[in-house]
């Protein structure tokens, strides 16, 4: 049923399907035949260690962006305190920026000498002059970034309140709405929208653009054949999938990976609006598009609240994050930081990206400059390494906590506790949240 579904599926999307077909690909829109399969939850210690190191690696970043807007070039501690909430710090600003001094410098104020105050090291300008020539040399893959990005979106747009959050996850310059867009006209254009908020548009729709990161996955030499088979409409493309230990063995679990792996791949950038909401066609295709959206992230997460601002653009349902736990072959959602964040799994291995991109390269770097201001602040900021060690030497002298990293490679080794337990719940159970 699936496999001649699928047949009349990608009939459909060239235009060659039969008119008497065309009915029967409508009822497989509305066909929900795979079985619910509900995975208990485990803990993803290595992952886990990752998101952890960089949400305070991610607020660093962010603190010196705000001192270098500012026209001081310095901030104050009392200001610090509005800072705690918008950088996602567990602690205090003050405490916070107080444990890199490699990154800010302290000294007291010009006029209130009780007021500590902090600008950027050497070493921290050194990094972000390095990290500007990264945004120039990759200026071209962020402007494709981008506009894929708007291209998944039904209104081509997006408000800048909604974007803001992900500037740092999807690797766009801090001042990226006046420098960026502006030289590209051809492709981006602010907007005002019907409430007043100020969007970016995407200008020109660019087939070029639109392949998604599975589709180029599967146009590698190794899988050359699955991919041609695909392009002719007599295969679907299969998701790479990694299942916590104890889940694999589980025939239910296998049956239905098999069945869910056999539905047509929805591209999407493709039209969705004659789906079915409640298909498995659809829920392939929100699978599709999650995956999509993180692969197109830097370090191949993002927070779920991020996601939740553009469920309405990408035609994602009201309950879409349950799709995390119910693939946790293909995702893993962290509940470190006190905040919910969402990554796919074949983005890591053995505790780092399997493809770096050069920014999360430099951010290594500052991660790197960061732990040994930790390391050396009881011993005085004079035995701080020198500013060339840090900045161009190899990243890798500070040994990271002996947690599990090992264990975030895309294997069952990589879970805390074996999982032997799958419920299987009816089509008529109501699913709880």
């Amino acid at each position: 049923m699936i496999l001649k579904s699928a047949a009349l599926y990608f009939l459909w999307r060239l235009g060659s399907a039969p008119a008497h077909e065309t009915s029967k690909l409508y009822q497989h829109l509305q066909w929900r035949g795979l079985v619910k399969v509900r995975l208990k939850w485990v803990k993803n210690r290595g992952l886990d260690h990752i998101i952890d190191r960089e949400t305070d690696l991610k607020a660093a970043c962010l603190l010196k962006e705000a001192i270098k807007r500012t026209s001081t070039g310095y901030i104050t501690a009392r200001s610090l305190s509005d800072w705690q909430k918008h950088l996602g710090l567990t602690v205090p600003g003050l405490r916070f920026i107080r444990r890199y001094p490699t990154l800010f410098h302290e000294f007291p104020h010009s006029r209130y000498a009780s007021l500590p105050c902090f600008r950027l090291t050497d070493t921290a300008l050194a990094l972000d002059a390095q990290e500007q020539s990264i945004h120039e040399a990759q200026e071209a893959d962020t402007v494709e970034r981008l506009s894929r990005v708007l291209m998944m979106f039904k209104s081509k747009a997006i408000p800048f309140k909604s974007l803001l959050p992900l500037k740092w996850d999807l690797g766009l310059p801090d001042n990226f709405a006046t420098t960026i867009v502006p030289k590209y006209p051809d492709h981006f254009r602010i907007v005002k929208s019907q409430n007043g908020l100020s969007c970016l548009n995407l200008v020109q729709w660019r087939d070029e653009y639109a392949v998604s990161a599975l589709q180029k996955s599967n146009e590698t030499e190794e899988l050359s054949d699955t991919y041609r088979q695909f392009k002719k409409g007599k295969t679907a493309l299969a998701f790479p999938m990694s299942f916590p230990r104890g889940y694999g063995a589980q025939n239910k679990v296998k049956a239905w990976m098999e069945d869910f792996q056999k539905l047509p791949y929805f591209s999407p950038y493709e039209d969705s609006s004659q789906i079915d909401p409640n298909s498995d066609l659809m829920e392939k295709r929100v699978v599709g598009v999650l995956h999509e959206l993180l692969s197109l992230t830097i370090h191949k997460k993002t927070q779920r609240n991020y996601l939740r601002c553009l469920r309405q653009e990408l035609n994602l349902p009201h309950k879409f994050t349950r799709i995390f736990t119910r693939y946790p072959g293909i995702f893993y959602l962290s509940l470190k930081c006190k905040t919910t964040t969402v990554s796919i799994k074949e983005g890591y291995q053995r505790g780092k990206l399997v493809n770096p991109h050069p920014l999360a390269q430099i951010r290594d770097k500052y991660y790197h400059v960061m732990r040994s201001g930790v390391l050396y602040r009881g011993k005085g900021v004079n035995l701080i390494q020198e500013k060339e060690g840090l900045v161009n030497g190899e990243v890798g002298g500070i040994e990271e906590p002996d947690s599990e990293e090992e264990g975030v490679e895309t294997s069952d080794e990589c879970f805390e506790e074996d999982v032997s337990e799958v419920e299987v719940e009816s089509e008529n159970e109501s699913e709880e949240e």
